[in-house]
């Protein structure tokens, strides 16, 4: 009987302590995701690759298909055959709406750059 009772004080005693009392919650300070302007990882570059004007050489994994779908997305026509240089850049003969014939290039990273 004796072990009950002392069962059942040490029960209730964890139970008044470990209870949910109702200032047992402290306010959040600061905001629980980072924000737009503070990217979680900042070594992640987080600019727009199409804006960039130069063309980054390298080995590039696109196919002859995949390099006039990125130009035509860009809102060029392709008119001419697609060539990769020895840089690994592809490269077109394109117009844009109606305006005269340039090369586009298109690189590894899928900028899409006139020339």
């Amino acid at each position: 009987m004796l072990k009950t009772i002392l069962a059942l004080s040490a029960t209730s005693i964890l139970l008044v302590g470990c209870g949910n009392a109702d200032n047992a919650e402290a306010p959040v300070e600061g905001p629980a995701i980072s924000s737009a302007e503070a990217p979680a990882n900042p070594a992640i570059d987080t600019q727009e690759t199409a804006e960039k004007a130069e063309l980054t050489p390298g080995a590039n994994s696109f196919t002859e298909g995949q390099a006039k779908e990125a130009i035509e997305k860009a809102g060029y026509v392709v008119s001419g055959p697609l060539t990769q240089d020895e840089q690994g850049i592809w490269k077109a003969q394109a117009t844009r709406s109606g305006g005269a014939a340039t090369t586009v290039s298109v690189d590894y990273k899928g900028v899409v750059s006139p020339q």
